[in-house]
């Protein structure tokens, strides 16, 4: 190793549940906020917007404030399961697509959470 990473690892860790923290909780807001035109465009009922509006908000204050991260972290793996499978089977969009996002995108946050569940961190309140 070039040099000692370990007094900035927590630290990283932390910015990156916050900046993930922060696309989920932008996306479950707009997902809560106006749930019968964003069911429209994902093919989902409005209560089910409603509910994966909900859900991302939850998971993304979860691992922003280091509350039960792994319970966060599992909310978004199911989030971004959902949103991956959708993509391949329904949509047919491929890894990396010209007609709006791939799901290279979701697997990447897919991915983050998986850290999450498996390595909290100093900077946490319940973990």
């Amino acid at each position: 190793m070039i040099f000692n990473t370990e007094p900035v690892f927590d630290f990283a860790l932390l910015a990156l549940r916050i900046v993930v923290a922060i696309i989920f909780f932008s996306s479950g807001k707009s997902h809560f906020m106006q749930p019968e035109e964003r069911s429209k465009s994902i093919g989902m009922s409005k209560t089910s917007t409603l509910v994966l509006g909900i859900v991302e908000m939850v998971g993304a204050v979860s691992i922003a404030l280091g509350i039960y991260i792994q319970i966060g972290a599992l909310l978004l793996i199911g989030v971004m399961l959902g949103a991956i499978s959708k993509k391949i089977f329904s949509w047919n969009i491929g890894f990396y697509s010209d007609e709006g996002f791939g799901w290279h995108y979701d697997l990447i946050l897919l991915c983050a959470n998986l850290v999450f569940l498996t390595i909290s961190g100093k900077y946490v309140i319940v973990g």
